[in-house]
């Protein structure tokens, strides 16, 4: 049979193709809501029908795509349905790039899309931040590179540290949870000006976690400003470019979100010297001006052009009330006329009418049903009285019994009941069992 014949192709191919690596192109790629996915493999001369069942998938560090380059590994089978030859994957590898790099690449140009980099969403750090929140390890030398530093150029700033993993699986979760931390409500009492996200270098797979989407939205959503202060100078993870501000080292990002106490107190007193110089030209340029002011002819008559443009204002005051009430006036008797027009189409009396019409209906309805009803109460009381009188219990009443045999059969004959036997009469009130000692035809 066909399903005989299949079954021992898949057999074969199953024995000799147990764990191949085949290369080419994907095509028709297709993710199912069940969590498996099926796609196509070809390059220029065949192609390969390849399922990747959803325990190898979730494995996955990119997301694969319709004309990707990849290398699968599995084991080739027959998908006994259709008759076809398939390659059960077990793993996925981009070709020429690692999977990690693939995985940054998708990632940035999706949320590039979607805007979380623009420049435009990019919130300014505070000039002189009082509160610092740091989200890293508590046992990194990342942390104690931003105390050191921020102890010598302001030791007066408060510094808020939330622990969390930088490395390994749950580290893009603590760290997203840590900047939403310093945003919620629980922190309000002592929220940060600005949060600094810090870590050491590593290697790509050690900066991972900062490659996260979780943690990139995190970021985004973060009403506090933040500073991406991941690996070295060299590194650049999807945290940086969704951050307010990328920050090579941590070092740096300490240097960058304080300014230094030296510093601080000569740009105080370099802006308090241009400010007395400020107001002493402004002193002075105003004393020449008031003094040529008295000098001129024409200050005398100065009080008198304001009366006289005070009286014009006045005077236009006045027209303009009056040119108001009249117009208020016109308006008040078009509302008039406009709210007589709608009162004959008043919403109010149409509806007051379809209510009289539907009580009036109502009425009637109930005094149709009353007289029906009245009407079956009789023809009821009709139909019970006839045929209580055709019960036969009613003939017991006159003092007639119902006599029935052993069997429990109404008796019409004597020849149904014998000497010495038994038989039962019910009678109007209740019913007895008596013994025939004679009968007669």
């Amino acid at each position: 049979s066909v399903s005989e014949l299949v079954g021992a192709v898949r057999g074969a191919v199953e024995r000799e193709f147990a764990d191949v690596y085949v290369e080419g192109e994907i095509s028709n790629y297709r993710p199912a809501d069940s969590g498996h996915l099926y796609f196509t493999l070809k390059d220029g001369d065949a192609q390969l029908r390849i399922v990747m069942w959803k325990p190898y998938a979730r494995l996955l560090r990119f997301k694969p795509a319709n004309g990707l380059q990849v290398i699968a590994r599995g084991k080739l089978t027959v998908y006994e349905a259709r008759g076809e030859m398939q390659l059960a994957a077990e793993y996925l590898e981009p070709k020429g790039a690692g999977a990690l790099q693939v995985a940054f690449e998708q990632l940035k140009a999706k949320l590039a899309a979607e805007g979380l980099f623009d420049p435009a969403s990019k919130k300014p750090l505070p000039a002189m931040p009082r509160r610092i929140g740091i989200v890293t390890s508590p046992r990194g030398a990342a942390l104690q590179d931003i105390l050191n530093i921020l102890n010598r150029r302001h030791e007066s700033v408060h510094i808020l540290i939330y622990p969390a993993q930088v490395q390994g699986e749950a580290a893009a979760a603590e760290v997203s949870e840590g900047i939403r931390y310093f945003n919620s409500s629980a922190a309000s009492g002592n929220r940060p000006d600005v949060i600094i996200i810090a870590r050491g270098g590593g290697s790509a797979e050690d900066l991972a976690a900062f490659n996260d989407e979780g943690l990139a939205r995190a970021i985004a959503a973060s009403k506090i400003p933040t500073i991406s202060a991941v690996g070295h100078e060299t590194d650049f993870t999807i945290a940086d470019f969704v951050a307010d501000l990328r920050a090579p080292t941590p070092s740096a990002a300490a240097e960058l979100v304080v300014e230094s106490k030296q510093q601080l107190r000569e740009n105080v007193e370099t802006l308090h010297i241009r400010l007395g110089r400020a107001v002493r030209y402004r002193l002075m340029m105003l004393r020449n001006e008031f003094t040529g002011l008295a000098q001129h002819a024409a200050f005398a008559g100065m009080r008198d052009l304001l009366n006289r443009r005070q009286q014009k204002l006045d005077d236009l005051s006045y027209r303009m009330g009056g040119t108001q009430t009249d117009l208020l006036r016109h308006l008040r008797s078009r509302l008039d006329i406009a709210t007589t027009r709608v009162r004959a189409h008043d919403l109010r009396r149409v509806l007051a009418g379809y209510k009289r019409e539907v009580e009036s209906c109502h009425g009637m309805l109930a005094s149709v049903m009353q007289q029906r009803v009245r009407q079956e109460k009789a023809l009821l009381e009709q139909v019970t009285a006839r045929l209580k009188s055709l019960s036969p219990l009613n003939v017991l009443d006159r003092g007639y019994a119902m006599v029935f045999d052993a069997a429990g059969n109404i008796v019409k004959d004597v020849g149904q009941i014998v000497v010495g036997g038994d038989v039962s009469a019910r009678v109007s009130r209740g019913s007895f069992t008596a013994t025939v000692k004679k009968k007669e035809m």
